[in-house]
């Protein structure tokens, strides 16, 4: 950690209050969701998962440890919904079969493009969107910089995006 654990739990303890405030509004007023981000945003902190840097106040290293805990909770969960969700249960009864349809078809030519990248841009890609690990976290567990690790990703998605454009005008 850059500061000492007894220094960093008790601006976790200062800062409570004002903390619980935003992973309120960064989890839409769900009080049960803003606690279990916060947990694991003070979890993050207490194991040295995130880091202060000193390139800001501790209270704002804090709120951006709660926000990036929240995006990476609500991706988690809608990833979840989606892989442990039965189709017939997603569907809506009221949806237009046809609808349906095309949204099954547009998941599978993604699945079947994504396998058409560069090894290390599908991996990173993979990494990301489907085991929800930060691009940091990918380029630990590929064993390769971050620097590099960003590069792949943002080359992998400017190629998925060529690649189901030149599809759609087919």
């Amino acid at each position: 950690m850059g500061i000492a654990r007894a220094s960093v739990e008790a601006e976790l303890e200062r800062n409570h209050a004002d903390c619980f405030a935003w992973a309120m509004a960064c989890c839409g007023r769900d009080r049960n969701e803003a606690e279990d981000v916060l947990q694991a945003s003070y979890l993050k902190v207490l194991d040295g998962r995130a880091v202060f840097g000193s390139r800001s106040n501790v209270k704002t290293w804090l709120f951006g440890v709660i926000r990036r805990t929240a995006a990476e909770h609500r991706r988690w969960r809608a990833l979840r919904r989606l892989r442990f969700t039965p189709l017939a249960e997603r569907a809506d009864p009221s949806a237009d079969p046809a609808a349906m349809l095309a949204e099954s078809d547009s998941s599978a030519r993604l699945i079947s493009t994504l396998a058409t990248l560069p090894e290390r841009q599908r991996q990173v890609m993979h990494l990301v969107f489907y085991q929800d690990l930060t691009i940091a976290q990918a380029a630990e567990v590929l064993g390769i910089s971050l620097g590099t690790a960003r590069t792949h990703y943002e080359r992998g998605k400017q190629r998925l995006r060529e690649l189901l454009k030149l599809e759609d005008v087919r």
